[in-house]
C-alpha cells in the first residue's frame, strides 16, 4: 500500500528517532479497543477558521498516518464550551488531549481538570508552565506581529504615519500578536484604531469600514489574519482607500496571491500543518517515552512579493 507524499513524510517523522520498522498496510485503526491497542487522542480545537480547519486536518491525518486514532472536539472560541469539552476527553478516557486553547484563563482550569484525571495534555501554539503539561508545539506569535511591524518600519522610511488595528477575539493568540505588534513598531508608526475582529471576516469588513471613515488618512492595517484581511481589503477599496497597505499572517495559497497582485504588502507564514505534524509526533512520541523536543517550535517566515513561493504548505491534501 502507497501512501502520500505528506503522509509518508508524517510516518518518517515519527520513527526516525524510535529505530522501529512498522508495516502501515497491516494497521486497521480502532481494530483493538485493549489497553495494549493503538494510542487514542483527543483533540480540542479553538474555532472554525481556515488555520483551525487546516490544523484539525493536519492533526487527523498524522494521527492515522502513526498508527493512532483520534476524537475531535470544537469550543468555537467559548471557554466554557473548552472546559466542557476538555471534560468530554476525560470521560472518554483518551491518552492525552492535544488543546488549542480559547483563552489563556480557561487554559489553567482545562489543564487542572485533565492533571486530576491522570491525563497529560499538549498545547498548540501557545504554551504555559512545563511542569504542568506534556509538552507543546508554540507560535512565537509575540515575533510574528513583530515581523509584520517591522516591515511597516522599514517601508515607511521614518515617515509619520497612521497604523489600524484589525485583532482577532480578545484572549490567548490575538493577544500575543497585538503586543508583539505594537511593541516592535517605530515611534513614527502610530496606532489610531485597535479594534477586534474576532476572526470573523463579516465583522472584520465593518470594523475596517469605520476605521477608513474615523482615519481617512489610514497608511496600514495590520490584521490578525487573512480571512479578515481580504474582506477589510474589500472595505478599504470600496471606500477609495486603496492605498491602505496591509499586512497579516497565515501564509495560505490565497494570500500568496494576493501578495504577487498587490491586495496584501505583507504576511508571516504560520503553517498549521506544521503545527499539527509536530503535536501529533511530538505526543506520541512523549507518551512512549521517546527523544522529542517538550516545547517545539512552528517555523515562522515574513512573506512578500518576492518570496512568495517559497512559502510553507498551509494545509495539508484531504484525507
Amino acid at each position: 500500500m502507497s501512501l502520500p507524499a505528506r503522509a509518508r513524510r508524517s510516518l518518517l517523522v515519527s520513527l526516525a528517532g524510535t529505530g522501529l520498522l512498522l508495516n502501515a498496510c497491516g494497521f486497521q485503526p480502532g481494530a483493538d479497543d485493549s489497553d495494549d491497542g493503538p494510542l487514542r487522542l483527543g483533540f480540542v480545537n479553538g474555532g472554525s477558521t481556515q488555520f483551525h480547519t487546516c490544523l484539525q486536518r493536519s492533526v487527523e491525518i498524522t494521527t492515522r498516518n502513526n498508527f493512532a486514532r483520534i476524537v475531535t472536539a470544537n469550543s468555537e472560541q467559548d471557554a466554557e464550551k473548552e472546559l466542557a469539552n476538555v471534560e468530554d476527553m476525560i470521560a472518554r478516557d483518551v491518552d492525552a488531549i492535544i488543546l488549542q486553547t480559547v483563552s489563556t484563563a480557561s487554559l489553567q482550569r482545562a489543564i487542572a481538570k485533565a492533571h486530576s484525571a491522570g491525563i497529560p495534555v499538549f498545547l498548540t501554539s501557545i504554551s504555559t508552565d512545563p511542569d504542568d503539561i506534556l509538552g507543546a508545539v508554540v507560535v512565537d506569535l509575540r515575533t510574528v506581529g513583530k515581523l509584520d511591524a517591522d516591515w511597516i518600519t522599514d517601508d515607511a522610511a521614518g515617515r509619520d504615519v497612521e497604523v489600524g488595528i484589525i485583532a482577532g477575539a480578545p484572549g490567548a493568540a490575538s493577544d500575543l500578536l497585538v503586543s508583539g505588534f505594537k511593541q516592535a513598531l517605530a515611534e513614527n508608526a502610530r496606532v489610531v484604531a485597535n479594534q477586534p475582529g474576532m476572526f470573523d471576516p463579516g465583522k472584520a469588513r465593518g470594523v475596517a469600514r469605520n476605521m477608513i471613515e474615523t482615519h481617512p488618512g489610514l497608511d496600514y492595517a495590520f490584521v490578525a489574519n487573512e480571512e479578515m484581511a481580504f474582506a477589510a481589503r474589500e472595505s478599504f477599496d470600496e471606500a477609495g482607500a486603496t492605498g491602505v497597505k496591509i499586512v497579516t499572517i497565515n501564509g495560505t495559497d490565497e494570500a500568496l496571491a494576493a501578495l504577487k497582485d498587490g491586495r496584501f504588502s505583507a504576511t508571516v507564514s504560520n503553517s498549521p500543518a506544521d503545527t499539527g505534524e509536530l503535536a501529533v509526533t511530538n505526543t506520541i512520541a512523549l507518551l512512549r517515552d521517546w527523544r522529542a523536543e517538550k516545547i517545539a517550535k512552528t517555523p515562522i517566515r515574513l512573506l512578500t512579493e518576492g518570496n512568495a513561493d517559497t512559502a510553507p504548505l498551509y494545509c495539508p491534501d484531504e484525507l
